[in-house]
């Protein structure tokens, strides 16, 4: 693809659907778009965006397409497990009610993975915990609201037991209980323009950073440990790794987990500092 022909999508797009598709690796993102465009049955670009700008049914399929919704309930399971018995247990020592951001939660499974795993420990720590589940796709998050419907390829990590316990299936599919439908509030964010309201003991964002080139990622976590209690734990994908975590004030407590340092004034987060007053 043409830089000239990129740069006038990206300027659409921004504009259409307010991604900033700069925060994206290219080539990946310029292959996904040439598919798009053969598969839309559109001769070339302008007449696509005059397309969907005239359907807006079509635009918010367009916007749910970059935005790429793949996830399901306890991906990678033994992560989910260091989660369950090491992470939850020591942020549960020094405060009984947590407050945990599923950032990026497309359309919910991460989050009502947390929110089994908060309700499980809850029966036992007796706190009152609070779950925010944010995405900028506003389908995915129709969906979450809805809590479902998941195939059962999505829920198979999970235990018959808390399959029972959490889900009802009606024709074949799973729907999450009211009960654990009310301990998420779902908000629409933008992880990279956003404000981020507050502090929280563990943040979960999985395989979305994936798709940003090196500078958003920085940023991105830079914000995340801006918003993370001291000691607060981020909870990145299995493929992930945080670069120059240890320069943001990070230090990587097992593979995909990260606990923010306490900051002295001998061990200052000089990266992130630095983007801060740059």
């Amino acid at each position: 693809m043409e830089d000239v022909e990129y740069s006038y999508i990206k300027s659409q797009v921004k504009k259409l659907t307010g991604v900033d598709l700069n925060c994206y690796k290219a080539p990946q993102m310029q292959r996904r778009l040439k598919a798009y465009l053969v598969r839309s049955g559109q001769p070339n670009w302008p007449k696509f965006f005059r397309a969907v700008r005239a359907n807006p049914a079509d635009l918010s399929k367009f916007k749910d397409y970059l935005t790429i919704n793949v996830s399901s309930f306890f991906r990678d399971s033994e992560k989910y497990k260091y989660l369950q018995t090491s992470v939850l247990p020591e942020l549960l020592r020094h405060h009984p009610s947590l407050r945990v951001w599923s950032a990026g939660c497309s359309r919910g499974q991460e989050a009502y993975s947390l929110a089994i795993l908060l309700a499980e420990a809850g029966n036992h720590s007796g706190g009152q915990h609070r779950l925010l589940a944010t995405d900028i796709d506003q389908s995915a998050l129709e969906w979450a609201r809805a809590g479902g419907p998941y195939s059962a390829d999505e829920v198979t990590k999970l235990s018959p037991d808390l399959r029972l316990r959490y889900f009802e299936v009606r024709q074949e599919e799973y729907w999450v209980k009211e009960e654990l439908k009310r301990r998420i509030a779902f908000k629409p964010h933008n992880l990279l323009a956003d404000p981020i309201v507050g502090k929280f003991d563990l943040i979960v964002c999985r395989n979305v950073v994936i798709y940003f080139e090196a500078d958003a990622k920085e940023k991105l976590y830079c914000r995340f440990y801006d918003a993370l209690k001291p000691e607060g734990v981020l909870f990145v994908g299995g493929t992930e790794i945080v670069p120059r975590a240890t320069d943001m004030g990070f230090e990587a407590i097992n593979v995909s987990f990260y606990r923010r340092k306490l900051v002295t004034l001998t061990t200052p987060a000089k990266l992130c500092y630095s983007r801060h007053v740059s």
